[in-house]
């Protein structure tokens, strides 16, 4: 009992010592010290030494802690969680498994406290879901299936790895369900793009905090419901929640597709007031609200305000000004990306490839794509394929488009809407009946059921005259029940968004709108 007591006391002592160390030569000393008195070999003095080590995020001390862990021969419970921790933390989720194993080797029993990193472990592991459900395996084995943290940890892995169903069943029988929990499941069903229960278990939300409604607003985002985006905001600002920097990049992306500058600039106003404009994907967020709504140079000066420039903020300046017609800003931009040290990615080759496209700069854009993989390291992909046949075939290089086609990607069979469809514009613009022809009959004989690409097909037949086979298209079309997706509007009047669908009369004010379009039709056949 004496010596338990000694033994805490200069523990206590060391551990104190050991959180103040500031270099690796500090930490040895205190581990010298150790070995010297023999505490070494008690797993209750080094144990907090290695915590310290481990979990310091200093790479030197992490590396330390592991060299005082492989030769400690007195190991216990405590050391091996913090060893799975100090793992995780390092951001090496397989050594961390492994150490698990070895755990449960060796005779140790896992506590509460074994699982939470291990469980994230998994989460990074993500495919490996086999020993994620292995895992959970021995929550339930050793009696931690309703610890709270535990169960947190759990539904993060099942949500990642996309068993919603398996998460909903935890979640249920979980007794202890806080606001993590419970935003974790709104994450978690909004990733598989599920917003019907996403919004359910939203709404049922004893409590919700600024994460909470990050969560939901982001759900209605991957599924490009922008509108709802918005009108979720105004909700969280009427309770008086403060957004979070995720929250407010869902909320300039959605402006940014609706093409609601009144609420960007309100929501980057909001930001800067907040000091929130340096977080790097708020700010690519900004750049691109900017751009899509036309405002280059606003978006030009939230881009050279960022310090840290990724990619991302790259890529959505080369767009932005892409899209606004720049096509020597957005190149000027790619070379000095490529200056910078930052490391092109495919969504910098589709944007610079479509910048060629649209200003018909054929071999600049021929040579970007030939060095993509040579010079850049980045394999080009099926739409990186679609930007060359369209850079072509808008030049009038109808027959370089379909050779390209029939080289490059092994037929038409290789692309999609937006290859076909590029080629077969090409081919009405500049009357090339006889490759129309010869596209329109492959992509018959394929089965290929896109209303676009046949419709572009009739079009052409029926310009050139060729009434038999513009019947058959039509036909085709007729038999296979093929679609067209109705047109979609948006505008914005008073900060308030308004979407319109062609042929959908569902608005509350859709007769007066009617009344008025009927209204200037008569006008203009009286003029």
């Amino acid at each position: 009992m004496i010596q338990k007591t000694v033994t805490g006391n200069k523990t206590k002592a060391l551990i104190s010592l050991a959180q103040k160390c500031k270099t690796l030569n500090q930490l040895k000393q205190i581990h010298a010290h150790l070995l010297k008195t023999f505490l070494s070999e008690n797993a209750l003095a080094i144990g907090p030494l290695l915590s310290v080590a481990a979990i310091s995020k200093i790479p030197s001390f992490f590396s330390y802690a592991r060299l005082i862990f492989n030769h400690s021969s007195h190991r216990n419970t405590f050391m091996y969680n913090t060893m799975i921790r100090g793992y995780m933390q390092a951001n090496f989720p397989k050594p961390s498994v492994f150490c698990y194993l070895d755990m449960l080797n060796m005779g140790f029993e896992p506590n509460n406290y074994t699982f939470p990193p291990l469980i994230k472990a998994c989460v990074i592991l993500g495919p490996l879901e086999n020993f994620g459900m292995f895992v959970h395996a021995h929550v339930v084995k050793f009696g931690f299936g309703e610890d709270p943290f535990v169960v947190s940890s759990l539904l993060e892995f099942y949500s990642l790895v996309h068993k919603m169903g398996t998460a909903r069943v935890l979640f249920d029988k979980s007794p202890d369900r806080d606001v993590v929990t419970w935003t974790t499941m709104v994450d978690g069903y909004g990733k598989i793009g599920d917003v019907e229960n996403a919004r359910d278990l939203f709404e049922k939300m004893p409590e919700r905090n600024a994460v909470s409604w990050s969560a939901i607003m982001a759900a209605y985002s991957r599924i490009s419901d922008f509108k709802e985006v918005l009108s979720l905001f105004r909700q969280m600002q009427e309770v008086g929640m403060k957004p979070n920097e995720s929250g407010l990049v869902s909320v300039l992306t959605a402006c940014a597709h609706l093409g609601a500058i009144t609420q960007g600039l309100w929501v980057h106003s909001y930001a800067k007031r907040y000091h929130l404009e340096k977080n790097v994907i708020l700010a690519t967020a900004a750049v691109d609200m900017y751009s899509k709504c036309g405002y280059v140079h606003s978006a030009l000066s939230v881009f050279e305000g960022i310090s840290n420039k990724d990619a991302g903020a790259w890529n959505a300046m080369i767009s932005g000004v892409a899209m606004n017609g720049d096509a020597k800003k957005s190149l000027e931009l790619f070379d000095r990306m490529v200056k910078s040290g930052t490391q092109p990615t495919e969504t910098t080759f589709v944007a610079v490839l479509t910048t060629c496209t649209h200003a018909k700069m054929v071999r600049d854009g021929l040579n970007l794509f030939e060095n993509m993989s040579a010079v850049y390291g980045v394999e080009p992909q099926l739409e990186h394929y679609a930007c060359v046949v369209d850079l072509l075939a808008r030049a009038g290089m109808v027959e370089e488009a379909e050779k390209f086609i029939e080289e490059k990607m092994e037929g038409l069979g290789g692309g999609d809407a937006n290859v076909w469809g590029a080629l077969l514009s090409a081919c009405r613009i500049y009357g090339k009946i006889e490759v129309g022809n010869r596209v329109w009959r492959k992509l018959a004989e394929m089965g290929i059921t896109d209303f676009g690409t046949h419709v572009l097909s009739y079009n052409i037949y029926k310009e050139a005259g060729w009434d038999m086979e513009a019947n058959k298209v039509r036909k085709l079309i007729s038999e296979t029940g093929m679609k067209k997706k109705p047109g979609c509007s948006v505008i914005e009047v008073n900060g308030v968004v308004e979407e319109f669908l062609a042929g959908d009369n569902r608005h509350p004010k859709a007769g007066e709108m009617y009344r008025v379009i009927h209204s200037f039709l008569k006008m203009s056949n009286l003029v």
